[in-house]
């Protein structure tokens, strides 16, 4: 049960009171259903918003870590998720809402863990904005098989994956795009730098001692399954090497539409705990939650004169 679920008074056979805490999946519900909060998810994403809320309410009803977390929380990153109309089924693999366990300190002063939710986009949800942009010919990423490959030109970065496949054995994850300019790039990672970004800036494993590098490159030894469901460096190595590919090169040389600068920044800051390079003077629709009366208020979003219109693809919502 969460420890910021509410209570409710309940008078007792002898005529006392006992307060007992609320099933967290019925505090959710409600706060989906106040109007402050239907406003904000219509705002985002018009007649779609009721099969969104929806799903928000159906995942967080089957995942036991996220019922430990603050439902008002929970319903803050959905938003981020609404915002960029990206469903957050873990079977479509768009974009997630993971629980972590954090450190945080007590009204005494105690250090405690807590389990907090966090925004996170997954691969397909940065190749469906990317479309969306109108701006990309092509764009793809990917693990190299043992024997694909076969050239780097360091002068011009262009790779070379063209080899003949040797074994199942992956070596490491590549992005490429190309803009309808004709401008393109390519950045390809090893295992190996994959493992040693994992351990360094991701937020779920630099505060676990456990969880070494040795440990992460026997993941990357595991089968790739395109359709697995799972999350995090520890359920899904290789989904989370494939989005780190292409977020690192989109943020440093691609197209980036203000939708896509908001979903760059709000990965960034639920995966990592380096300092970013990307923008975050132009983070828009953040959501403000009222501790006591759930009551929602937007933030205005900050355009600028050199945002672009955004084509409207859209997996479901």
């Amino acid at each position: 049960m969460t420890q910021q679920a509410s209570t409710a008074v309940q008078q007792t056979a002898n005529g006392g009171q006992v307060a007992t805490q609320r099933n967290p999946v019925d505090i959710l519900k409600s706060m989906m259903n106040a109007e402050s909060v239907q406003e904000q998810f219509k705002n985002a994403l018009g007649k779609n918003s009721a099969t969104f809320v929806a799903s928000v309410i159906d995942l967080y009803n089957g995942d036991s870590n996220l019922q430990l977390c603050n439902p008002k929380q929970v319903v803050m990153e959905a938003l981020k998720a609404a915002t960029l109309h990206l469903p957050i089924n873990k079977a479509l693999g768009y974009a997630f809402i993971i629980p972590f366990k954090n450190s945080k300190k007590d009204e005494k002063g105690n250090w405690i863990k807590v389990y907090e939710p966090t925004f996170q986009m997954g691969y397909k949800g940065y190749i469906q904005l990317a479309m969306r942009t109108g701006q990309y010919r092509t764009i793809n990423a990917d693990v190299v098989y043992d024997g694909e490959l076969r050239k780097v030109n360091k002068l011009t970065g262009e790779i070379a994956f063209d080899g003949e496949r040797k074994s199942d054995k992956v070596i490491g994850y590549f992005c490429y795009f190309e803009l309808m300019n004709g401008f393109s790039k390519t950045l390809y990672m090893t295992v190996e730098q994959m493992a040693n970004h994992a351990k360094r800036y991701s937020k779920a494993i630099t505060s676990d001692k456990d969880v070494t590098v040795e440990k992460l490159l026997n993941l990357a030894n595991l089968p790739v399954s395109p359709d697995s469901n799972k999350v995090g460096w520890m359920g899904n190595f290789h989904g989370m090497a494939q989005k780190t590919v292409i977020r690192n090169l989109l943020s440093k040389y691609g197209y980036l539409s203000v939708e896509m600068q908001n979903a760059i920044t709000n990965d960034y800051e639920g995966d990592e705990t380096s300092q970013r390079e990307i923008l975050t003077d132009n983070y828009a629709n953040k959501q403000l939650i009222d501790a006591e009366d759930v009551s929602f208020e937007s933030v205005s979003e900050h355009h600028t004169e050199s945002e672009q219109q955004t084509a409207t693809i859209d997996p479901g919502y």
